[in-house]
């Protein structure tokens, strides 16, 4: 594994399995780098455990009986990233102005370690200097409360407990904003807005037992050895029981073709891997909607041939000799047939449970198959195949990822899985159910306990109630909102409850100029990175406790609980010593910055610091339903279940309806220069040595790179198309919004299994490529999955 870029970077040849030898090397070697060589496998060994922490990295769940080591290599690598024994102390700051710091880069400057005393920039000496909690504290607050509530934006990251999210907005409610962007408006809020309108939930159906009780999965565009390794797994254990997985996925992904599993012997001694997926359906970028689209319409006119020939009487001779779009339909309904089936699609779901059926039915059947396999990437045999192994199953597991969501069509994405899955009745019964991965630990369960914008999505009635103050009711700023207020100069000060901002943003360049013109910027944090060398005139740097450290307070030892992807709340209670006894925990530097600012509300900021079970008590008598007996129940074996209407057919939807809900087209509209022959639509992805803007070195294994992040995977006809050779350095430049120039340089070329007319780019050494408004309409996600950009021969020259 790498630690540094390097001098003469490599493109080699891709691992072709996830896991094995070179996942347990990969851990080895960050254990030995962060100095963690004992520590770090001894607390391992309570990851993801009923009486253990939650795992940092991803939001996969706590299984209630656990493999022997409950962990995978990011999760591992997470853990030792925080761990480490280097220390970003006073003598650090005291050696580093942050102009020289600006410099650094991503990776480096979280490997100076642990956050170890509360900072203040100071703007003569250009340092971060050491500053007393109290200090800290009443500036901060003396600055909040000379600005306006409505330019005041509270960020906050994936990681942040249940306890200290609910907190968090707590205050910023009191103080009098709604400005609560947050990571999951970068990732799934697609599904947020996508499913309620679909099924009336806002997140996915799925639990871990229908990895048990499924005999088929759908598997679209989430790459599972990097984002959610835990779940190889389940996937594993379904492969084992003849459960057939069809993936959809712009790139052929190892961890989605093979999984050598590190916890069996008999696989690690004779390097023997699981085959994943049965059927790799290879999508263009962006051509999802017209891939699901495909599907559909094979099933539905499949379906239309089988009532039309007698139900289950078809034979090829009910097929009209001059339309081989019928014989297609009349040979696929044979087979259903065949398999004593009266019926492709379930009518009796469809006529009791939902909505909207005839307009979607009919928009399937008028889509030109041409068109679709034009925009799709897949031909209709691809199409029809993957529909006929969907008929032929009775339970379908619906698994996807950001690799929908990140996109301008993000919410339509989502809709149109919800609609294959609706054609069947594969919501809300064991193994057929949806399951959005999420990315970070504890995103989704922000959203949960009231980190949102949204002010209809929380019960501001019951917490006005309980603490005695009038909550804003305006619409408050998601994450694009907030970048375009700091740019516009609408934003006086930004407080961040974790995470690396400017860094997941889109506009990186005019995000970071705009950024120095905040009156404050507050970090709450556990290491260093590109948000804080960059500040606003006031800047505060406040150093916390990671989940993984044991937390003290009056009461005692305390546990803090997470939301997993399959919607189960989770304890988790840390176990490592502390980093530095200067630190304060989350909740502890929430209250003391809310009880410096507030001037109305009561809440018992102090007796909540020093037990955390006070916290869930707030947190269950403002949501009865969800948290019921919370703290009683908070550490039971596999989690506790959300309630999720929607798994027991239950739709909570204004006409309470499954509803089918009809995108009005195949693919965005750009307007690209029509000279241009050189644009190719782009996707960002994440290397295997990453998690979110996370950089733990240069080696991507599973794409072959070494020593490098600025690489471009390029389809090899394209390559030769455009006259370029594997190597060759060229700059990348927004295709879109081309009125302001956005461009990145000196991107290796490399030959890769991506579809034509695709390229693909590292997140987020690509995101100064992204206007920011490239977005989805309704739910405003940045479309880091799609972005039509122009490729040049780079004329820049090298950095060594």
């Amino acid at each position: 594994m790498s630690a540094r870029p390097k001098h003469h970077p490599t493109i080699g040849e891709s691992t072709h399995a996830a896991g094995g030898w070179p996942a347990a090397r990969a851990l080895g070697e960050i254990l030995l780098r962060e100095h963690v060589p004992r520590s770090g496998p001894s607390l391992l060994a309570h990851h993801n455990k009923p009486d253990g922490y939650m795992c940092v990295s991803c939001a996969w769940a706590k299984p209630a009986k656990p493999h022997p080591m409950e962990f995978c290599e990011s999760g591992a690598k997470a853990t030792a990233w925080e761990l480490t024994t280097r220390r970003a102390d006073r003598t650090f700051f005291a050696a580093h102005r942050l102009q020289e710091l600006e410099e650094w880069s991503d990776h480096d400057l979280e490997e100076q370690g642990r956050l170890t005393h509360p900072m203040r920039w100071n703007s003569r000496t250009d340092k971060y200097e050491p500053v007393s909690w109290k200090e800290a504290f009443d500036e901060i607050g003396r600055e909040l409360r000379a600005v306006p509530p409505q330019q005041v934006d509270f960020y906050t990251s994936g990681r942040a407990a249940l306890e200290t999210s609910y907190m968090y907005q707590l205050f910023a409610r009191i103080f009098g904003s709604n400005n609560l962007p947050d990571s999951s408006n970068m990732c799934h809020e697609s599904t947020s807005v996508g499913l309620p309108e679909s099924i009336g939930a806002t997140v996915g159906t799925a639990i871990l037992s229908d990895f048990q009780n499924c005999d088929c999965i759908f598997y679209l565009a989430q790459n599972v050895a990097t984002s959610s390794p835990r779940m190889l797994h389940d996937l594993q254990d379904a492969v084992d029981r003849g459960v057939k997985i069809v993936t959809f996925n712009p790139l052929r992904e190892p961890g989605l073709e093979h999984f050598t599993n590190p916890q069996i012997p008999s696989q690690m001694l004779t390097g023997r891997s699981t085959p994943i997926s049965s059927e790799y359906y290879q999508v263009k970028n962006g051509g999802d909607v017209a891939a699901l689209f495909g599907i559909c319409k094979a099933l539905i006119e499949a379906d239309d041939s089988m009532k039309a020939s007698g139900m289950s009487k078809v034979s090829g001779e009910d097929a009209s000799p001059d339309d081989p779009s019928s014989a297609a339909a009349v040979a696929f309904a044979a087979s259903i047939a065949a398999a004593d089936k009266r019926h492709v699609l379930d009518h009796d779901f469809i006529e009791t449970h939902t909505a909207g059926f005839e307009e979607f039915a009919g928009a399937a059947r008028r889509h030109d198959w041409a068109e679709l396999e034009r925009i799709s990437g897949l031909t209709r045999q691809q199409m029809t195949q993957a529909a006929r192994t969907y008929a032929n199953s009775e339970a379908v597991l619906m698994i996807y990822g950001m690799g929908l969501t990140q996109q301008v069509m993000g919410v339509q994405n989502v809709q149109m899985v919800v609609n294959l899955a609706l054609l069947r009745g594969n919501v809300g019964k064991p193994g057929a159910n949806i399951c959005a991965v999420r990315g970070h630990s504890n995103v989704q369960g922000q959203r949960t306990v009231g980190i949102t914008e949204k002010p209809g999505l929380v019960p501001l009635d019951k917490l006005a109630e309980l603490y005695q103050f009038e909550p804003p009711k305006w619409e408050g700023r998601s994450t694009v909102d907030t970048c375009k207020a700091i740019m516009e100069g609408e934003a006086r000060a930004f407080v961040s409850l974790g995470g690396n901002f400017l860094r997941a943003v889109p506009e990186t360049d005019a995000m970071e100029e705009a950024w120095r013109k905040l009156r404050l910027s507050v970090q709450i944090a556990t290491k260093l990175n590109r948000s804080h060398v960059i500040h606003g005139e006031i800047a505060y740097l406040l150093p916390c406790l990671g989940r993984l450290e044991i937390d003290e307070q009056s009461s005692g030892a305390q546990a803090v609980s997470i939301e997993s992807s399959v919607a189960h709340f989770h304890g988790s209670r840390g176990k490592a010593r502390r980093a530095s006894d200067e630190l304060l925990s989350e909740p502890a530097i929430v209250a003391g910055i809310a009880k410096a600012t507030l001037t109305q509300g009561r809440v018992p900021w102090d007796e909540w610091v020093g037990d955390y079970s006070k916290i869930r008590d707030a947190i269950e008598a403002t949501y009865p339903e969800t948290f019921r007996d919370f703290n009683k129940r908070m550490f039971q074996p596999g989690g506790i279940p959300r309630p999720v209407p929607a798994r027991e057919r239950k739709w909570t939807t204004p006409n309470q309806k499954a509803n089918f809900v009809t995108p009005p087209r195949l693919f965005p509209e750009f307007f690209i220069d029509p000279a241009a022959d050189r644009v190719l639509n782009l996707t960002t992805l994440r290397s295997n040595d990453q998690f979110n803007t996370t950089i733990y070195g240069y080696s991507d294994r599973y794409r072959g790179v070494d020593g490098t992040r600025k690489v471009v995977f390029m389809n090899a006809d394209d390559i030769r198309r455009m006259g370029l050779k594997e190597g060759d350095f060229v700059d990348l430049t927004t295709a879109i919004d081309i009125a302001r120039t956005r461009r990145v340089t000196r991107f290796r070329v490399a030959g890769h299994d991506i579809p034509a007319g695709c390229c693909a780019a590292y997140y987020p050494e690509a995101n100064p490529l992204f206007p920011l408004a490239h977005h989805d309409a309704k739910s405003k996600t940045p479309s880091y999955k799609l972005l039509p950009v122009r490729l040049s021969l780079s004329t820049q020259p090298s950095p060594f």
